[in-house]
Parts: structure tokens; sequence; C-alpha cells
């Protein structure tokens, strides 16, 4: 009725980035719009002309882990470092391109190597610029 006598779960804590997206890899995330999936950061590729910042990094999905090139948005708060737990929101799923090229989005937070049971990872850095709003998804 009340979950009064349900057994409350414990958080899972993990020694690093890697072991974390490893676990994340074992859960399989399948890839959906407005979607944060975990990720590792690869490699720092710089600044380009826009104020983005691009990066290759491994996504954590159902069918394996799947590299790709992203960027954090301009106007980013801060930015990921190369072995990073982070989390990629995917804006668009583009049918017209092969995989993974068609997951188009942009890495949001840091991640940190703890799962929370029932609401997901913990963030423990936002990189979206505040000028991004969030959807309003009517229920």
């Amino acid at each position: 009725m009340f979950n009064w006598f349900r057994k409350k779960k414990e958080e899972l804590m993990f020694a690093d980035s890697a072991a974390a997206f490893a676990h994340a890899c074992s859960i399989g995330y399948t890839p959906l719009i407005g979607g944060l999936v975990p990720a590792l950061v690869e490699e720092s590729c710089g600044l380009n002309r826009d104020g983005e910042r691009t990066f290759q990094i491994t996504l954590a999905a159902s069918d394996g882990a799947l590299k790709l090139w992203s960027c954090t948005l301009k106007g980013a708060p801060g930015y990921p470092e190369p072995g990073e737990f982070v989390g990629f929101r995917i804006v668009t799923i583009a049918s017209d391109l092969p995989e993974p090229a068609n997951l188009i989005g942009y890495i949001a937070c840091r991640l940190e190597p703890r799962l929370v049971p029932g609401k997901g990872w913990a963030v423990a850095q936002n990189y979206t610029p505040e000028n991004v709003k969030p959807d309003f998804r009517p229920m």
C-alpha cells in the first residue's frame, strides 16, 4: 500500500569512471529522443570556430558500445576531460544516416560513478548552457 515493507535498495558505488561505464554497458541503454545515455569520453579534439568543444565518446547502448563524435554546446559552463563518465543527451535520431552517426545530441553533464536506484546516475556537473530550455512534454 505505502511500500512500508519494501526493502530499500542501496546505491551502487563504483571505484572509477571506467567501472561505472562497464556497468552501464551491462545494463544496456536504448537510444530515445530526449534520453540521457551514459558515455565515456575517449578523446578531446579541441574548440571549433562555433565555440563548441568536440570529443570522441563511447556510448553504453543495448547492442554494445558505440563510438561517435559529440560536443558540448556553445556557452557550456564546463567541459569534460578524457576518461570521464558523462551523459549524452539525444536531441534527434536521423533516419537517413547510418548508425551511430544517426544519434544527434550533445554532452549534457558529467556523471558520478554512483547509481541511485529508481533515479539513475547521479549528476556531478552540468554542461548544458542556461539558455537551453528543457523540453516540455505534456502527460
